[in-house]
């Protein structure tokens, strides 16, 4: 099971990676309420790729919201490698992302300031490595996502295909245990949408990272270990597309 030390560190333990178990979120605005899902219950393996197939508004992005800590559960509680999440106070919520959470948005979210180097290695400053040993690990990944070449040149000078490379390389830098994926393709063309799932899956993979991949398309699914869909606040299993 996770420890939380008293110098901020997390330690992680065996599977599963991750459990929502009857999760419930309800929005409410005056006297009208909004039941995204409840008693909505599932778990990832250590290693494995998920995909969480919804239509857009079925509640896939508030998941994992909840599932990382961003957000909290009406009812219900969620286990990352055996740790509650919700029960820890926000400041190791945060250091829990910080340490052990890969994000990869549809957008890229890149910081524009910045090199695309500088964005890859910024994660790694966040949890306090020099500069030195976080460009160095930045050029690893850029050399592994194919962008070798790029690294000095700022976000707005890469095509949406490179921009989701460069942002692929951040989530993975901190080489973390669960990697958060949400519409990774939704902004590229079909082409360049089938060659970012391949770098995606084959990195998470080489680093035996666990991986939460939500998506509305089916040809992003099939790059998964297993699939999920999300409908009506409920989530249920279906074959492999």
């Amino acid at each position: 099971m996770i420890t939380i030390l008293l110098c901020n560190n997390i330690c992680w333990s065996p599977t599963p990676m991750l459990v929502a178990d009857n999760l419930a979120r309800i929005y409410r605005s005056g006297n009208v309420r909004q039941v995204v899902f409840d008693q909505l219950s599932f778990r990832v393996e250590q290693g494995e790729t998920v995909a969480l197939l919804g239509a857009s508004g079925s509640g896939k992005t508030t998941l994992l919201n909840l599932v990382s800590g961003i957000d909290t559960p009406d009812a219900g509680h969620v286990l990352l490698d055996g740790v509650r999440v919700h029960t820890l106070a926000e400041p190791q919520r945060t250091l829990l992302r910080r340490q052990h959470i890969g994000f990869v948005f549809q957008f890229f979210n890149l910081i524009h300031t910045l090199t695309v180097a500088e964005n890859i290695a910024l994660p790694l400053e966040l949890l306090g490595e020099n500069k030195t040993s976080a460009r160095q690990r930045a050029d690893e990944l850029l050399e592994a996502v194919g962008l070798a070449d790029m690294g000095q040149r700022f976000p707005e000078t890469l095509s949406g295909g490179e921009q989701q490379r460069a942002a692929i390389a951040r989530a993975l830098v901190h080489r973390p245990a669960l990697l958060l994926a949400d519409e990774p393709t939704g902004n590229l063309d079909e082409d360049t949408t089938a060659r970012i799932i391949e770098l995606l899956t084959r990195l998470a993979r080489q680093q035996a990272t666990t991986m939460l991949l939500v998506t509305h398309s089916q040809t992003v699914a099939r790059s998964a270990d297993r699939v999920l869909r999300l409908s009506h606040g409920q989530v249920r299993a279906e074959p492999s597309p």
